[in-house]
């Protein structure tokens, strides 16, 4: 009778064991929310975080071509979000080398920009394959991190206005999520043009 007790306080004890890792009808594991929360930045997706990241981080003023009103205003290209300066559209239209000297900086609808460092024009982000869509999520990262063009090791480094060294200090999952919601754009095919040195480089012939 005594061994029958032990064995069934043993099983009761068990029991117990297995049932205080089970959560009640109404609870929630704190711990497996606050990683979900931290993963997803409080929005009910990866993507989604990412998508507001991608808005509040500004990369629309640079990278979506702009549609000026009759008031003058610019507003966002909704048919172009995040597509880059546009193939065949000329960057500005103005005295390179005397701007140069001045150490002055002018755009062409936030799409181009001209300065001592020459002309940049803002990046394809959609996930079309001339975006990131084919980019590896290190490569992101990469680009992001060391500033290095499309993420490659031994490219050449990101120009302005692109503020790389700002963006650097995003932490892994920030970065993580804006990747995410970049794979989930519509697809823009827009090849954007080379940069252009500055023009001491091209009146020196170096």
């Amino acid at each position: 009778m005594k061994k029958q007790m032990i064995a069934i306080g043993f099983a009761v004890g068990a029991v117990l064991l297995s049932q205080c890792g089970q959560e009640t009808p109404g609870q929630t594991n704190s711990s497996a929310n606050a990683a979900q929360t931290q993963y997803t930045g409080g929005f009910e997706s990866q993507v989604k975080w990412g998508e507001h990241l991608v808005t509040v981080s500004a990369c629309h003023d640079c990278h979506t071509p702009k549609i000026i009103t009759a008031d003058g205003l610019m507003l966002l290209d909704s048919s172009r979000l995040l597509s880059g300066h546009p193939a065949g559209m000329p960057g500005p239209d103005v005295d390179r080398a005397a701007m140069e000297r001045k150490g002055l900086t002018v755009t062409d609808l936030l799409t181009a920009w001209a300065g001592p460092w020459g002309v940049s024009y803002a990046a394809n982000l959609t996930s079309d394959d001339t975006g990131t869509g084919a980019w590896s999520e290190a490569q992101f990262m990469t680009a992001i991190r060391k500033g290095k063009f499309k993420g490659l090791e031994g490219s050449r480094q990101l120009l302005p206005p692109m503020p790389w060294e700002v963006y650097r200090y995003m932490t892994d999952d920030e970065l993580k999520a804006i990747f995410a919601y970049l794979k989930t754009t519509k697809p823009v095919r827009n090849v954007v043009p080379a940069p252009q040195p500055p023009m001491a480089a091209l009146i020196s012939g170096k």
